[in-house]
């Protein structure tokens, strides 16, 4: 596959996937890193700076949709954000000089998506009588949302992922906090607001990391891009799907999306 073959598959894997992830916070990258593994042969650990250029160009997209609809308003969107940012510089120190190889990583997201994503779809069609989702995160004595201080430790482990895979950090936060009570419709922005946040910094610390290092820590460029420029047509097209969705369709296809990455994972580790 040539050059330009390679742009337009980028291109249209970035913005099939964007269209899908976007309404429920996921930029897509978590999907991205097995194609570029699979099929466009990144080599590791660039799979992870190019995952996070991605990220980069695709997320305004979907926020420029969600900031003219007021979405991105909220403590939710601080929370997350101040506590992803430091955790994706630790997490691009890691990758770089402690973790070169995917296999452990895909395990762990294999057994942490997997059964959260089935949860989450049980939770959804057959719901504890009596629960009604958390529209705002705080303290809930009954356990209707997690506390404010949780959802930014919360973001800080996820920020710490998010670096060392270059996956932005929606696809964990989202099932977590949908499945503590709060709707999709307030979590997806959010979580998208966080990855692009963290990838903006994640990219530029791994382009440091780059200049003192002589592995192939680098992003793929051209690649990263054709995705990120398709994302960037999906995210949007995906965020103004979302107020035409219900919210138990959203969260069906949150808890489907988290089940597929894990399932997706768990043959790529045991093959």
């Amino acid at each position: 596959m040539g050059e330009w073959g390679i742009g337009l598959a980028g291109l249209a894997v970035g913005l099939l996937i964007a269209v899908v992830t976007a309404p429920v916070g996921v930029s897509g990258a978590v999907f991205l890193l097995p194609v570029q593994l699979s099929v466009f042969a990144v080599p590791s650990p660039a799979v992870t700076p190019t995952n996070l250029l991605y990220n980069v160009v695709a997320g305004p997209g979907a926020l420029l949709r969600y900031l003219r609809t007021g979405a991105l308003h909220g403590p939710l969107v601080r929370q997350l954000v101040l506590g992803t940012l430091p955790g994706v510089v630790i997490g691009a120190v890691i990758r770089v000089f402690a973790i070169p190889g995917p296999a452990v990583f895909k395990a762990l997201v294999a057994l942490f998506l997997l059964p959260l994503g089935v949860w989450l779809i049980a939770r959804t069609l057959l719901p504890p009588p009596d629960q009604e989702p958390s529209a705002e995160p705080g303290p809930e004595p009954s356990g209707g949302g997690p506390s404010a201080r949780t959802v930014t430790a919360l973001a800080l482990a996820v920020g710490v992922v998010g670096g060392i895979y270059g996956i932005g950090g929606g696809s964990l936060l989202g099932p977590i906090l949908v499945g503590r009570g709060m709707p999709v419709v307030k979590v997806a922005p959010a979580a998208l607001a966080a990855t692009f946040a963290t990838s903006v910094v994640g990219a530029a610390t791994y382009a440091l990391l780059s200049l003192a290092d002589s592995g192939n820590i680098a992003p793929h460029w051209f690649l990263g891009l054709a995705c990120g420029l398709g994302g960037l047509i999906g995210g949007y097209l995906g965020a103004r799907l979302q107020p035409h969705l219900p919210e138990r369709a959203l969260r069906l296809l949150l808890g489907t999306l988290a089940a597929a990455v894990g399932a997706l994972y768990a043959v790529e580790t045991l093959s």
